[in-house]
């Protein structure tokens, strides 16, 4: 009988789990961060949901738009900054809600959570754009 080596697969210094590209892991965020914002809009007030909502909405697919985009380009350095000035764009849109009062400040601080943890792996992507 052969014995099994005891040693363990250690995932990279990365810290992502082995296997998943930064574009996986992108776009389970964005999947996150969407399903998140779709359960915020609804609870908006009837006029805005055809203003503002409707702002926000776009605001977000054009931030997955730029993510495919950004992952089928050679040159992805105009497209990622494009992707990160969308997605300040979509953090002022959150902070009209709040300010407007159709968002309280744990929904705001929970939106903005996800929308920092998309704008992390953004940020990321282009610093080591740069850094090449």
């Amino acid at each position: 009988m052969s014995q099994v080596s005891g040693t363990k697969r250690q995932a990279p210094a990365s810290g992502r789990s082995p296997g998943v590209s930064p574009y996986a892991e992108l776009q389970a965020k964005l999947e996150e961060l969407e399903d998140y914002t779709h359960t915020a809009l609804v609870q908006f007030p009837k006029l805005e949901r055809h203003l503002l909502c409707a702002d926000i909405r776009t605001s977000l697919a054009v931030v997955q738009r730029l993510t495919v985009v950004a992952w089928k380009r050679y040159h992805k350095k105009t497209t990622l900054q494009d992707l990160d000035v969308e997605i300040e764009v979509l953090r002022g849109w959150i902070r009209k809600s709040l300010r407007r009062g159709y968002i309280n400040p744990h929904r705001y601080e929970t939106w903005a959570r996800h929308i920092n943890d998309v704008g992390r792996m953004v940020g990321g992507g282009i610093k080591s754009m740069q850094q090449a």
